[in-house]
């Protein structure tokens, strides 16, 4: 345990600390069941922040009990007259189920969040009513003009705890960092006078302990900080090398049911975990997918079912991540490796808690750093584009971010971020009806991105050292996140693959291979068109608004890149040099296109030029043409010095895809165009080419690629 002491504390209750300890003991028992005794950490920060009123960060692993500390604590402070505490959660899982601890405990707990838009005007009446004891709020509810302006002043007054769960969120060096937490800076330094702030999380370095620190001690006061070891004794850590993504999917088939209790398979993005929770299903195993795409109101139910082991697994993205709250989970498998040893520590630290034994397994994928990559690729972009952010904001009228978008060389969600930070940063603000400039100076901190960078490759190395280490993973992982329960000498877990031999082996059955292979290798993923062109594309220049009347018919995709099936092997095709298309390419497109219910035939083929496969992408259009008997048109040319377009914003991409080829005459065409590309992201390069064609006489056209990024 590590302590940061206030030279000066101030007492404010008078009760004696036996028999605040008395009331504590008997709350946890409410709340935990009437075994329930207070660890000697637990107490002491009951007592700095109920007593002492300080301000605390508890850096403890996952089922330690910290969620008992601030409920008891709200409690306490509660019936002394003090108002209620203020939590700031990050994911509705972890609300769902802090709301039911603390109704066992009588704690009257209100929640705002996403999920709960219709109830917010009636919690807002609650809580000046005095009828609420503990309000959970994501932290995006911080800047929301209407809550910042008219409930947050009230509650900064008067609350008597503020809580930051998830508290590794707020400093840059964590491992999910969001940029809605850098407010609650803000928020601690307007706090009254005397109101205690406790931060809670279970996974933190020492970099990430000092950030935290710093930022809770805003105003000059002291933290407390409460730090235990992070060894876990009931997990069974172990790492199966398998080479091949359909392989591993195939093992996962063949061992699901042979892994204890029900449990979470991890994978890297939402169409592996949908992927693998069809074969799964086919296979006839209770599995579910659970993805940030995922209803709200499905999650809950997708919650409940695994909590009431009515499924077997839940396979999930990251969305399944901090707080849920299931003590008996039997398993946590992750298809791909997480890109840092803490998130992964994180994850994994969602099973065993209330059992003797649970088996964490890792199959990484050569994959893995490719999707790595794509993510780091999404971070703060460079200086000129935040600087364009600022510029188009104008400081007096607010501009929705639907209306900033056209204006700058961002897509929205990363839009949407760097107006987050820029907030943060004082350079903007968010206002009713949208965003405005506040004229302040803003510096772009370019160091502090260059070291962010650094922290994430090292922390990719560290994840690729931990599936190759022959020391013991917990000890691995405990080192990462410098536990400073650790010693010099080796502590190895003694339970984990590398300490006491492996008990999976990669075999995988040749039958079990065989049917996973026919179910992810079946080829083809739909193509939806995009249906509404950008708003505000006549400040580019372009004429073009509302509805999409002469675009592309729906079209196909041979497969996704992150597939499990098609995803390796099109990566691999896209990896290599340029050539002509393989046979086994050819036989699978062959087959989307029999599959394809269009409502009229190709008559033709033609193929968008590429720069950087000709080749594949040619050879593709004249085998098509032969298979199909369709008339090959060749390449749609790129006119000549038209500039190369990366924008990733929707209409900054339209317009300046806007005169890009020069379409041949198709107006003695009698049948639609199969327009031929490599590969698709946004679908904006095949909306366009098709508008082209149409324009040139095409009666319709049927984008078909090899390849779609996600």
């Amino acid at each position: 345990m590590m302590a940061v002491m206030s030279a000066n504390t101030t007492t404010a209750d008078p009760t004696t600390g036996a028999d605040l300890r008395a009331e504590a003991e008997g709350l946890l028992r409410e709340l935990a069941g009437p075994e329930a005794r207070l660890r000697e950490d637990q107490w002491t920060a009951i007592e700095a922040l109920v007593v002492q009123r300080r301000r605390a960060l508890v850096v403890q692993r996952t089922g330690w009990g910290k969620s008992a500390v601030y409920f008891i604590a709200a409690k306490l402070l509660r019936a002394r007259g003090h108002g209620p505490t203020v939590i700031v959660s990050p994911l509705l899982a972890l609300m769902r189920n802090q709301v039911s601890s603390a109704e066992r405990a009588g704690v009257r707990a209100a929640t705002i969040n996403s999920g709960n838009v219709t109830e917010w005007d009636e919690i807002h009446r609650q809580i000046a009513d005095g009828d609420v004891d503990v309000l959970l709020v994501s932290p995006e509810r911080l800047n929301n003009p209407d809550f910042r302006d008219q409930v947050l002043p009230s509650l900064a007054a008067d609350a008597g705890l503020v809580v930051v769960d998830e508290a590794h969120c707020v400093s840059d060096w964590g491992h999910d960092f969001r940029p809605d937490y850098r407010r609650i800076r803000t928020l601690i330094g307007e706090l009254g006078e005397g109101i205690p702030v406790l931060a809670t999380t279970a996974t933190a370095n020492d970099r990430v302990v000092a950030d935290v620190s710093a930022q809770l001690g805003v105003g000059g006061a002291e933290t407390l900080v409460l730090r235990g070891g992070l060894e876990r004794e009931s997990l069974r850590m172990s790492v199966v090398q398998i080479d091949e993504a359909t392989k591993r999917a195939a093992w996962l088939g063949q061992q699901l049911n042979r892994l204890p209790g029900s449990g979470i398979i991890y994978t890297l993005t939402v169409s592996a975990a949908r992927d693998l929770a069809g074969l799964l299903s086919d296979q006839g195993h209770a599995v579910a997918a659970y993805t940030g795409q995922t209803d709200p109101a499905e999650r809950e139910s997708l919650e409940a079912d695994l909590l009431g082991n009515r499924v077997k697994a839940l396979v999930a993205t990251s969305a399944l991540g901090m707080g849920f709250d299931k003590p008996d989970l039997g398993f946590v498998v992750h298809l791909g490796a997480p890109s840092s040893p803490i998130s992964y520590y994180q994850q994994v630290g969602r099973a065993g808690r209330s059992t003797d034994s649970a088996e964490v397994v890792l199959l990484p994928g050569h994959e893995d750093r490719q999707i790595w990559s794509y993510f780091a690729s999404v971070a703060f972009p460079r200086e000129h584009v935040v600087r364009r952010v600022i510029e188009v904001l104008d400081t007096e009228r607010p501009q929705s971010t639907q209306a900033l978008e056209p204006q700058v060389e961002l897509n929205r969600s990363r839009l949407e971020m760097v107006l987050k930070v820029l907030d943060v940063d004082g350079a903007v603000r968010r206002v009713r009806g949208g965003w405005v400039g506040t004229g302040q100076p803003w510096e772009y901190d370019a160091p502090r991105y260059e070291r962010l960078e650094q922290a994430r490759a090292s922390e990719q190395q560290a994840m690729v050292d931990y599936q190759r280490t022959t020391m013991c993973r917990m000890e691995f992982l405990r080192r990462q996140l410098d536990d400073p329960g650790l010693t010099a000498e080796p502590q190895p877990c003694g339970r984990c693959d590398n300490c006491a031999g492996p008990t999976l082996t990669a075999d995988v059955d040749e039958q079990a291979l065989s049917q996973a292979r026919a179910r992810l290798d079946r080829p083809g993923v739909d193509l939806l068109p995009r249906k509404q062109w950008p708003t505000g594309l006549a400040k580019l220049g372009v004429s073009l608004s509302g509805k999409i009347t002469d675009g592309p018919q729906p079209g196909r995709v041979l497969g996704r890149l992150t597939d499990l099936g098609w995803g390796q092997r099109l990566r691999a095709l896209f990896d290599g040099p340029d050539g002509p298309v393989p046979d086994a390419v050819v036989d699978a497109c062959v087959k989307v296109l029999a599959a394809w219910d269009w409502d009229q035939r190709p008559t033709s083929v033609l193929a968008m030029e590429s720069a950087t496969r000709p080749q594949l992408v040619g050879s593709l259009a004249r085998r098509l043409a032969e298979v199909g008997r369709l008339t090959d048109l060749g390449s749609l040319a790129r006119t000549p010095g038209h500039p190369p377009v990366s924008a990733a914003n929707s209409a900054y991409r339209v317009a300046g895809l806007a005169g890009a080829w020069l379409a041949p005459d198709l107006g003695h065409l009698d049948g639609p165009v199969l327009l031929l590309d490599d590969l698709t992201d946004t679908g904006w390069t095949l909306t366009m080419a098709a508008r082209e064609l149409r324009a040139a006489g095409a009666p319709a056209v049927l984008p078909f690629a090899l390849a779609s990024v996600n």
